[in-house]
């Protein structure tokens, strides 16, 4: 598979990445903002993008600066936060049609990049601060986010997990804020953050579509520059704690269904030479339906409402999920960590590694399709310092051997499981 090459521009304050493809009917624009992980600033941080999508100082509430974006043939503007090893993204996206496929001559693309840069750079100030209605109301929506998750169990075990095996790692801290932080979080609070944050992160702006590249550029350049920042990469490197002993966390709550979480530690991120055995490890042990976990734990057995695994790429964790009955904890978990075991001692086939080597090739192409997951892609391995075409990328998975998965199960050790239990539930 055969990519255009991506064109990287250090700029004045940010780094742009151009992708001319004509493969595409629109033009993705995507703003990642990155700053190391701290508890300190976090809730500001979950806050802020939702408090920027919402008014600017041309288009003061949210129904003007929603009608802007419809009146550009149904642009939206969307966001969100994530964990990337130990720093926190904040990514804005927006797709837009490309208007040499229109027959009216406006220019649309402008027009988008015009109010992409008053979401970012000019938001609603009133006084020293923003809108104070706007953050009251966005306070209020995020403490629901915050306290739903709780009724999502599935999410909540997994945050509960990341709680106690991250301990004193900053990959532990929420995403998405805590509802302690809110009552203090003022109007003009979240502004000095935001002023800090809009100067001080790294940022990145990544461009994929049918253009020329000369006028794009020029364009970044007057809609993303940032003048007086560095753009400087306050990387925080990711810890890889070595495993003392296996911890066991029980906690009881109203549930019907137990969450069995596992936690390992597999010393492997994107960048890494066993990256790739790692994927396919991934693939056999549980991230696909024909893997392990689900045919032992959930089909053989019976035990598991569902049972998989995924890894996190940029901190080098793996982690298993599954919704068992509370009863059925001591009989999950030894299948489990058979599963395991059997991954350890090489009991799976050579057939089992090719078709897995051929479903992560199929799932990266798929996402390379898609211009947004190509753009993760591709920040993916910037991050890791591994930039690579994609066929080299596919060509590494194609390369994975037997005894490289085998090398790979064998890194990876048991950090934690997590057993979210009913009140009257076994263990």
């Amino acid at each position: 598979m055969k990519l255009t090459k991506e064109t990287l521009l250090e700029k004045d304050g940010y780094r742009l990445h151009i992708l001319p493809s004509k493969k595409y009917k629109t033009i993705t624009i995507v703003a990642k903002f990155k700053a190391p992980l701290k508890r300190e600033g976090i809730t500001e941080r979950a806050l802020l993008p939702h408090v920027l999508q919402k008014a600017t100082n041309n288009h003061p509430n949210v129904r003007s600066l929603q009608s802007a974006f419809e009146n550009l043939y149904g642009t939206a503007l969307s966001s969100d936060g994530s964990k990337k090893g130990e720093n926190h993204v904040i990514s804005f996206r927006m797709e837009v049609v490309n208007e040499t496929y229109l027959n009216d001559q406006e220019p649309i693309l402008e027009k988008a990049f015009q109010l992409f840069h008053e979401v970012l750079f000019d938001p609603k100030v009133e006084g020293d601060g923003f809108d104070e209605s706007i953050v009251n109301r966005e306070k209020q929506t995020l403490e629901q986010r915050i306290t739903s998750i709780k009724d999502d169990k599935m999410s909540y075990a997994n945050l509960r997990l990341m709680d106690q095996m991250c301990e004193n790692e900053p990959y532990s801290l929420h995403v998405h804020g805590y509802q302690e932080d809110l009552k203090g979080i003022t109007k003009e609070k979240l502004y000095n953050y935001y002023r800090e944050m809009i100067t001080k992160d790294m940022l990145d702006v990544y461009v994929i579509g049918d253009m020329d590249q000369e006028a794009m550029e020029k364009m970044a350049d007057q809609y993303f520059s940032r003048k007086g920042s560095s753009n400087k990469d306050d990387d925080q490197a990711s810890v890889s704690k070595k495993v003392e002993k296996v911890n066991e966390i029980v906690e009881r709550e109203e549930v019907n269904q137990g969450k069995l979480h596992f936690g390992y530690r597999t010393y492997t991120k994107f960048g890494d030479d066993d990256y790739y055995a790692l994927q396919i490890f991934n693939g056999i042990f549980g991230g696909f339906p024909s893997s392990k976990l689900f045919m032992n734990v959930r089909e053989k057995h019976s035990l598991a409402y569902y049972a998989a695994s995924r890894f996190e790429s940029h901190k080098g964790l793996l982690l298993v999920f599954s919704g068992i009955d509370p009863k059925d904890f001591d009989q999950a978990k030894s299948i489990i960590m058979e599963q395991m075991d059997a991954m350890k001692k090489g009991d799976f086939t050579e057939e089992q590694v090719e078709e897995t080597k051929e479903q992560v090739v199929n799932q990266l192409q798929e996402t390379m399709d898609n211009a947004n997951g190509l753009i993760e892609v591709l920040y993916h391995q910037m991050l890791s310092g591994a930039e690579m075409p994609a066929d080299e990328l596919i060509e590494n998975v194609r390369k994975v051997s037997k005894q490289a998965v085998v090398q790979m199960a064998n890194k990876i050790e048991l950090d934690t499981i997590y057993f979210l239990t009913s009140k009257e539930g076994g263990e």
